[in-house]
């Protein structure tokens, strides 16, 4: 009781803050959405996240999509796959390691789409960050490299199973470095959304370059277009600045093909406008990326010295809520859960 109690006070605190911008009473509870899974608690990107995500409390589930040499969607956090993939100790590809230019940053390593899903399917993963989840590599070599259609199938079970729609919320990675190499995503993944049937409560595309949204709007797939936001820059190969795009003008050209914005958690935060100003131009926010680790938490809400132990992750989001947020994009969604129907109760 006394845990609940502190992210209750947490968030009347950020409420009474934020007269503005707080959730009007009776509005539905923000979604949870599991960032690639429950990536906090299993390797990200497969079964295992997934589903532990869905078992925890998420509505929606977030693959990254990136291409294959045959031209295959798979689930993957980048197209380099030496980080989440046993790729670099296999000894049969060790002459696919190579340098690429990938939206304009030179990197190295092993990538997708020198790959075909055949050999793709030999590899298995593992965690992407074994120093700050350790506890995450018992499951190292027991999960596969997942295409698209093997997640789309295993939402519609677990939806099966636990008596509600899951939402599959894919992410075009890299789209425009795809394209130019003849492997573009969006044919692919407007063809698997009409092959399934995928309806508006199904399915959400999100992608952080405006360019792969318009393609995908021009295909009339009837489910919803999110604009991811960066902190920093702008998308690849775009004019503007992610922080053109936030400004009133901006999101109303937004909302001209998109109906959510994914700004970072740390741009909503007072004197920032943004929540409103969204809202205000017909755009629903869904702020990412909700972590429990100290390192990713603001510095008030961090609990002693280790990096890598837990801090104060439910006041946090209690902040978020009390903003107006509409979703949470997290790694842990038994905590996003837990700290939305808290603060749920305290609103309708």
């Amino acid at each position: 009781m006394r845990r609940r109690s502190v992210l209750l006070a947490a968030g009347a605190t950020a409420a009474a803050s934020l007269p503005t911008a707080a959730r009007a009473a009776g509005a539905p509870a923000p979604l949870v959405i599991g960032h690639r899974g429950a990536a906090g608690w299993r390797p990200e990107h497969t079964a295992a996240s997934y589903t532990h995500a869905v078992e925890t409390g998420a509505d929606w589930i977030e693959p990254d999509l990136v291409a294959t040499r045959d031209h295959h969607l798979v689930v993957r956090h980048e197209n380099e796959i030496s980080g989440t993939t046993d790729v670099a100790r296999r000894p049969e590809f060790a002459g696919r390691r190579t340098t690429r230019t990938v939206d304009g940053r030179s990197v190295t390593g092993w990538f997708t789409e020198d790959f075909t899903l055949a050999e793709l399917k030999t590899l298995r993963a593992v965690e992407r960050l074994p120093l700050v989840r350790n506890r995450n590599t018992v499951f190292d070599g027991h999960q596969h490299v997942m295409t698209f259609q093997e997640v789309v199938d295993l939402a519609r079970r677990l939806s099966r199973r636990h008596g509600r729609t899951v939402t599959v919320f894919p992410e075009t990675k890299h789209p425009a470095h795809f394209r130019a190499l003849g492997l573009p995503l969006e044919p692919l993944l407007a063809a698997a959304v009409r092959r399934n049937r995928l309806g508006p409560h199904e399915c959400v595309i999100q992608s952080f370059e405006p360019s792969s949204l318009r393609l995908l709007a021009r295909e009339r797939l009837r489910v919803p277009l999110w604009q991811a936001l960066g902190t920093t820059g702008g998308p690849y190969g775009h004019p503007l600045t992610y922080r053109d795009m936030a400004t009133p003008a901006g999101l109303r050209a937004v909302a001209e093909y998109a109906q959510w914005i994914g700004p970072d958690k740390s741009s909503l935060v007072p004197p920032s406008t943004l929540v409103a100003d969204a809202h205000a131009a017909g755009l629903r926010v869904g702020a990412y990326t909700f972590r429990a680790e100290n390192r990713y938490l603001p510095a008030g809400l961090r609990r002693g010295t280790d990096p890598d132990a837990f801090g104060d992750t439910l006041a946090e989001y209690a902040q978020h809520f009390a903003l107006g947020v509409d979703a949470v994009v997290t790694d842990f969604p038994d905590q996003a859960a837990f700290a939305r129907d808290a603060w749920h109760e305290t609103t309708r």
